[in-house]
C-alpha cells in the first residue's frame, strides 16, 4: 500500500513538473515574441503615436494594438498594422515570431530591403507589405515558406525580375506585385501553382509571351492582371481552359493577333480589359455567351467588322468600350441591356440610325457616339434616360427634322437631371437654338454644338444654364448681338462663340465671368470697342477677337492681365500704340496685332516676355527701329514685323533666337547688312522682300554690303590685331596646358577608378590627357551646360562611351571646396536616381568628376525650351524619382546628405526619362544632429527654405520645402523667380489662390486636353499634387512632410489617376 502511495505520489510530482514546464516555456516564448516587438517597435516612425502608449510591457503582449494570439499556445499569430502611417524598416528579429500566420503592414510607409530572417515565419500563411516602400529585389527566400498562401507586394519600389522560386510555393492562391518596376518574363514556374487563384502584375515593365499552355495548370485561376506592361505575341487561344476566370484584364501591353473565340468558354467572366493592344480582327459572336459579364474594354486598337448583336443581350453587362477601332456597320438593338451604364463607341465606322430601343438601357450614364457615321435624325429617346450624365454624338450626319423637333429633343433632356455633357456638335442640324435650352438639367457644365449650321440669335434663356462651364457654338450661323444674359453664367470657364455673324458690341456683362479662362469671339462683326472691364478677368488665359470690326486702342487695364497666355486681336481696326506696360504680361507665349491700324514704335519692354513664342504685328503703321530686345525673346518661334514702316537695321541680337523658325521683315524700310549667324543661316530671300537698302547674301536676293576704303583699312586693322591676340592666347594656353599636363602627370596617385571596369580601363593613370581627348580639347561644341563654379562638357571615351565631365573653375572662391563636397558626397552613395559619379582627376590646377552621361538632358530643358513635352505621367514619375533620391539621401546613410540646391536644372534625365539629382557641389553631411547652421548662403534664390535664408539653418525639411516648390513649377511650368512674382505674391499663394477659387488655372494649359475623357482624371490629379506640394513648402519646419511620405503619397496620386484613366475601380 505504501508503495502504491510513493508511485502516485511520484507521477503526480512529475506532471506538476511538465505542467510548470510548459506553463515557464509558454511564457518565455511569449517573452521572445514581446522583445522582439519591442525591438520592432524601437525600428518603427510612429507620427500619430498609435503603439507609444500601447506597446508597453505593462500589458501582455496579445492585448496590444494590431497583435492576436493563439488560443492554444498563446503565441503571437497575427501581426496587423495595415493603414496606421507607420515608417521605418524591419527589423531582422521579426523572423523570431516563429508562430505568426499572418503579417500585414499595408497602407504604411516602411522602406528598405526585405530582411532575410523573414525566411523563418513557416508558419506564414499571408503576408501583405503592399503600398508602402520597400525597394531591392523580390527575395528568392520566399520558397522557404510553404505554406504562404498570400503575397501582396503591390505598390512598393522593388525592381528586378520575379524569382523563379515563387513557383515552388505550392499552396499560393494570390500573387499580387503591381505598381512597381518589375522586368522580364512571368516565370514559367508560376503557370504550375495549381492553386493559384488570382495574379496581378499590372503597371510595371514586365515582357514576354503569354504562355500558350497557362491554363494547363491553372484550372482555379479566377483573376489574371498583367495591364500596362510590355507583354507581346498572341492572346493564348485556348484560354478558355480557364474556366473559373472572372477578370481578365491584358490592357496596355503589346499583344497582336485575334481575339480568340475560346473566350466564350469563360462562362464566369465579368471583367475583361484588352484596350491599348494590337488586336485586330472582328469581336468573336461568342463574346455573347459571357453571361456573366459586366465590363468589355477594348478600345484603342484595330477591331474591325460589326458589334456582335449577342453582346447585348447580356443583362449583366454594365460598361462597354469600343472606342478608336475600325468597326462597322449598325448600331444593334439593345434589347436585354437594362444594367448598361456606359456605352463608348467614339471614333469608328459605324452607321445607320441610332435605335430608339437604346432607351432600354435606362441605367445608361455615358454615351459617346461621336466621330461615327450615324445618320437619320436623332431619337427623342434619349430623353428617357433619367440617369443619363454624358451624351456625346458629335461628329456624325445626324440631322433634326424641324425647329419644333429641336425644342422637344432638348425639353426631353430635361428629365436627365443629372445631364452634365452635352455634345452634338458636327451634325448638319440647320436649325435654330430654341429657347427650351433653358429646360436642359441645372447640372449642364459642357454644351458642345460647334459646326452645326445653327441659325437665328442665341436665346436670352442661355443664362439659366447656371452650372455651365464650357459653351461651344463656334463655326455656326448664329447672328444678332450677344445676350447680356451671358453674363449669368458665374462659372463658365470657357465660352467660344468665335465664326458666326454676330453684331454689335461686346457686352459689358461678360466681365462678370470672373471665372472665365478662355474666351473667343473671332470671325464674327464685332464692333465698338474692347470693354475696359476686361482686365479684372484675372482668371483669363486665352482671348481671341480677331477678326471683327473693333476700333479704339486697347484699354489700359487690359495690360494688367498678368497670368494671360495667348492673345489674338489681329484683323480689326485697332489703333493708337502699344503701350510700355505690355512688359506686365510675363506669361505670355502668343501674341497676334498684326492687321490693324497701331502706330508708333514697339517698347523696348517687350523683351521681358520670356515664354513668347509667337510674336506678329504685320501689317501696321509701326515705325522706328526694331528693339534689339527682341533678341532677348528666347523661346521665340515666329516672328512677323512685315508690312509697317520699321526703319535702321536688324539688330543682330536677333541671331540668339535659337528656335525662331520664321522670320519675316518685308515691306519695311529697312538698312543695312542682314545678319548671317544662328537662326539666320535658313531664312530666304521672301523674309526681306521690298525694303530700303538692306545688303548681304546674294541669295537673299539683296546687293552685296559696299565698304569704303578707310572700311577696308579698318577692317584690315582689326583682322591683324585679331590675329595677333589669336596667337598670343594660344601660346599662353599651350604654356598653361603644359604645365597642368605635367602637375596632373605628377599627382597621378589621386586617380580613382570606380565603376564599370570596361570603361574604367580607358581611364588610365593619364585621365587628363583622355578627357582632353574625349572632349575635343574641352570645345564649345561639347559644351553642355555651365554654373556658379565650372563647366559641364560631353566627352566620348576611345571605345564610345559618352560620359560627361564636369570641369571646377578653380579661379572662383568656392571652386576647391565645391570639388571636394561633391566629390565627398557622390563618392559614397549609389542608387538609381543619383548621378552616379564614374571617376575623377584631381590635381592642383585641374579638378574634375567623371560622371555618367544622361542623353535627354535636364528638367529644365524639357520643361522650358518650348520644344519639348512631357506628359503628366512622365512628370509624376520624374518627382516620384526624386522623391526617392531624397529618400535615400536623407535615410539611407548614418549621417543624413541634404543636397541644398534641388532645382530642374540640376535634374536629369537619361534615355529612359528616369530622373537622376546632380550636382551636390554645396551639399552637406549633417552628422548626428537634425540641423546645422550654414554661414554662406550658397542655394537658389526660389527654392531655398525661409530658415536658410534668414538664419542659415539646414536640415532635411530644407530640402522637402524645395522639392515642394520644384513639385509647384513642374505642374505650373512657372519658375518661382518668374516676372509674375511680385510683391506679396509668390509661387506657393499664387497656387494656393488657384485651389481655394476651385480651378486649375496655374497648371500648366498644355497638361490639359480638350479630351471629356480624362479632362476630370487630370484636374483631380493635379489638384492633389499642389496640395502636396504646398504640404511640403509649409513656412515652419516641422509642418513639413518627410520625403518617405511625400513619395508614398505621390505613388497613390499617380495610382488613382491611372485606375481613373483605365477604367478600373480601386
Amino acid at each position: 500500500m505504501d508503495n502504491i502511495n510513493v508511485q502516485f505520489l511520484s507521477i503526480f510530482v512529475i506532471k506538476c513538473f511538465m505542467v510548470g514546464f510548459a506553463i515557464s516555456m509558454t511564457v518565455t516564448n511569449l517573452t521572445t515574441d514581446q522583445s522582439t516587438l519591442l525591438e520592432f517597435k524601437g525600428q518603427i516612425v510612429d507620427h500619430h503615436n498609435v503603439l507609444a502608449s500601447n506597446w508597453t510591457t505593462s500589458s501582455t503582449v496579445c492585448h496590444w494594438v494590431g497583435i492576436s494570439c493563439s488560443a492554444r499556445h498563446g503565441r503571437v499569430t497575427v501581426l496587423d498594422l495595415s493603414g496606421l502611417g507607420l515608417g521605418g524598416s524591419l527589423v531582422p528579429h521579426l523572423g523570431n515570431l516563429s508562430f505568426l500566420v499572418s503579417l500585414n503592414l499595408t497602407g504604411n510607409n516602411f522602406h528598405g530591403n526585405l530582411p532575410n530572417e523573414l525566411a523563418k515565419l513557416r508558419r506564414l500563411k499571408l503576408i501583405d507589405l503592399s503600398c508602402n516602400a520597400f525597394s531591392g529585389e523580390i527575395p528568392s527566400w520566399f520558397e522557404s515558406l510553404t505554406t504562404l498562401e498570400e503575397i501582396q507586394l503591390g505598390g512598393n519600389s522593388f525592381q528586378g525580375e520575379i524569382p523563379r522560386e515563387i513557383g515552388n510555393l505550392n499552396a499560393l492562391e494570390i500573387f499580387a506585385a503591381e505598381n512597381m518596376s518589375l522586368v522580364g518574363p512571368i516565370p514559367a514556374s508560376m503557370f504550375k501553382i495549381s492553386s493559384l487563384k488570382e495574379i496581378y502584375l499590372s503597371n510595371n515593365n514586365l515582357s514576354g509571351n503569354i504562355p500558350d499552355d497557362m491554363c494547363y495548370h491553372l484550372h482555379q485561376l479566377q483573376v489574371f492582371d498583367i495591364s500596362n506592361n510590355k507583354f507581346s505575341g498572341y492572346i493564348p487561344s485556348n484560354i478558355g481552359e480557364c474556366t473559373n476566370l472572372q477578370t481578365l484584364l491584358l490592357s496596355l501591353n503589346q499583344l497582336n493577333g485575334l481575339i480568340p473565340r475560346s473566350i466564350g468558354n469563360l462562362t464566369k467572366l465579368k471583367n475583361v480589359y484588352l484596350s491599348g493592344n494590337f488586336l485586330k480582327g472582328e469581336i468573336p459572336w461568342e463574346i455573347g455567351n459571357l453571361i456573366e459579364l459586366e465590363v468589355f474594354y477594348a478600345k484603342n486598337m484595330s477591331l474591325s467588322g460589326p458589334i456582335p448583336p449577342s453582346i447585348f443581350n447580356i443583362s449583366s453587362l454594365k460598361q462597354i468600350s469600343l472606342n478608336n477601332n475600325f468597326l462597322s456597320g449598325k448600331l444593334p438593338n439593345m434589347g436585354l441591356v437594362s444594367n448598361l451604364e456606359g456605352l463608348y463607341l467614339r471614333n469608328n465606322n459605324l452607321s445607320g440610325n441610332i435605335p430608339d430601343s437604346i432607351s432600354n438601357a435606362s441605367r445608361l450614364r455615358v454615351v459617346t457616339l461621336n466621330e461615327n457615321s450615324f445618320s437619320g435624325h436623332i431619337p427623342l429617346s434619349f430623353g428617357n434616360l433619367k440617369f443619363l450624365e454624358v451624351l456625346c454624338f458629335s461628329m456624325n450626319q445626324l440631322t433634326i427634322e424641324t425647329s419644333s423637333h429641336m425644342s422637344s429633343f432638348l425639353s426631353s433632356l430635361g428629365n436627365c437631371k443629372n445631364l452634365r455633357v452635352l455634345d452634338i456638335a458636327s451634325n448638319p442640324l440647320n436649325v435654330t437654338l430654341p429657347a427650351s435650352i433653358s429646360n436642359l438639367s441645372a447640372s449642364l457644365e459642357t454644351l458642345r454644338a460647334h459646326d452645326c449650321k445653327i441659325k437665328g440669335a442665341i436665346p436670352t434663356e442661355i443664362g439659366s444654364l447656371s452650372n455651365i462651364i464650357a459653351v461651344e457654338l463656334f463655326r455656326n450661323e448664329l447672328n444678332g448681338s450677344i445676350p447680356a444674359t451671358i453674363g449669368m453664367l458665374q462659372k463658365v470657364q470657357g465660352l467660344f462663340l468665335d465664326d458666326n455673324k454676330l453684331q454689335g458690341s461686346i457686352p459689358y456683362n461678360i466681365c462678370h465671368l470672373k471665372k472665365l479662362s478662355y474666351l473667343s469671339l473671332s470671325g464674327n462683326m464685332l464692333q465698338g470697342s474692347i470693354p475696359t472691364c476686361l482686365g479684372i478677368l484675372t482668371s483669363l488665359r486665352t482671348l481671341n477677337l480677331s477678326s471683327n470690326k473693333l476700333y479704339s486702342t486697347i484699354p489700359f487695364t487690359f495690360w494688367s492681365l498678368n497670368y494671360i497666355l495667348k492673345v489674338d486681336l489681329s484683323s480689326n481696326y485697332l489703333n493708337g500704340s502699344i503701350p510700355r506696360d505690355i512688359g506686365n504680361l510675363r506669361v505670355l507665349t502668343y501674341l497676334n496685332l498684326s492687321r490693324n491700324l497701331f502706330s508708333s514704335d514697339i517698347p523696348a519692354t517687350i523683351g521681358g516676355l520670356n515664354d513668347l513664342q509667337t510674336l506678329s504685328v504685320s501689317s501696321n503703321r509701326l515705325q522706328g527701329s526694331i528693339p534689339t530686345s527682341l533678341g532677348d525673346l528666347t523661346s521665340l518661334e515666329t516672328l512677323d514685323l512685315s508690312d509697317n514702316n520699321f526703319s535702321g537695321i536688324i539688330p543682330k541680337s536677333l541671331e540668339r533666337l535659337t528656335y525662331l523658325k520664321y522670320f519675316n521683315v518685308a515691306f519695311n524700310i529697312l538698312e543695312g547688312e542682314i545678319p548671317t549667324q544662328g537662326c539666320f543661316r535658313n531664312f530666304t530671300a521672301k523674309s526681306f522682300m521690298k525694303n530700303y537698302a538692306l545688303c548681304g547674301s546674294p541669295k537673299l536676293q539683296v546687293p552685296p554690303c559696299k565698304n569704303s576704303s578707310h572700311g577696308l583699312f579698318k577692317t584690315h586693322i582689326v583682322h591683324v590685331m585679331t590675329y595677333g591676340i589669336v596667337t598670343i592666347a594660344s601660346i599662353i594656353w599651350i604654356v598653361a596646358f603644359i604645365f597642368v599636363l605635367k602637375r596632373c602627370r605628377k599627382r597621378s596617385t589621386n586617380l580613382s577608378i570606380e565603376g564599370n571596369l570596361s570603361t574604367m580601363e580607358i581611364l588610365t593613370a593619364n585621365l587628363h590627357n583622355r578627357l582632353i581627348e574625349a572632349t575635343n580639347r574641352f570645345s564649345d561644341a561639347n559644351l553642355l551646360g555651365s554654373g556658379s563654379f565650372g563647366s559641364v562638357y560631353k566627352g566620348t571615351l576611345s571605345d564610345g562611351t559618352a560620359v560627361a565631365i564636369k570641369v571646377f573653375n578653380l579661379q572662383v572662391e568656392g571652386g576647391f571646396k565645391s570639388f571636394n563636397a561633391e566629390f565627398e558626397v557622390m563618392q559614397n552613395i549609389l542608387h538609381r536616381n543619383l548621378v552616379k559619379i564614374i571617376s575623377y582627376c584631381s590635381c592642383m590646377d585641374f579638378k574634375a568628376l567623371v560622371l555618367e552621361f544622361m542623353p535627354n538632358g535636364s528638367l529644365e530643358k524639357w520643361l522650358y525650351s518650348g520644344h519639348y513635352f512631357l506628359d503628366i505621367l512622365q512628370r509624376i514619375n520624374i518627382m516620384i524619382d526624386v522623391a526617392s533620391a531624397l529618400e535615400y539621401l536623407h535615410l539611407g546613410h548614418p549621417n543624413p546628405i541634404i543636397h541644398c540646391d534641388l532645382k530642374p536644372s540640376n535634374i536629369l534625365l537619361d534615355g529612359d526619362m528616369v530622373a537622376h539629382v546632380g550636382d551636390f557641389g554645396i551639399a552637406k553631411l549633417l552628422g548626428e544632429a537634425n540641423s546645422m547652421k550654414q554661414t554662406v548662403t550658397l542655394a537658389t534664390i526660389g527654392y531655398m527654405a525661409p530658415e536658410y535664408g534668414s538664419a542659415g539653418i539646414i536640415s532635411t525639411k530644407s530640402d522637402v520645402y524645395s522639392y515642394g516648390i520644384l513639385l509647384m513649377e513642374i505642374f505650373t511650368r512657372k519658375k518661382p523667380t518668374n516676372e509674375i512674382f511680385v510683391e506679396e505674391i509668390n509661387m506657393k499663394n499664387w497656387v494656393e489662390e488657384s485651389l481655394s477659387n476651385g480651378t486649375i488655372a496655374a497648371a500648366d494649359s498644355s497638361l490639359l486636353g480638350n479630351e471629356e475623357e480624362h479632362f476630370t482624371a487630370k484636374a483631380n490629379c493635379i489638384s492633389s499634387i499642389m496640395r502636396l506640394a504646398l504640404k511640403c513648402s509649409a513656412e515652419l519646419p516641422e509642418e513639413r512632410k518627410d520625403m518617405k511620405d511625400v513619395g508614398f503619397i505621390l505613388k497613390r496620386i499617380k495610382l488613382e489617376y491611372l485606375n481613373v484613366i483605365q477604367g478600373k475601380n480601386c
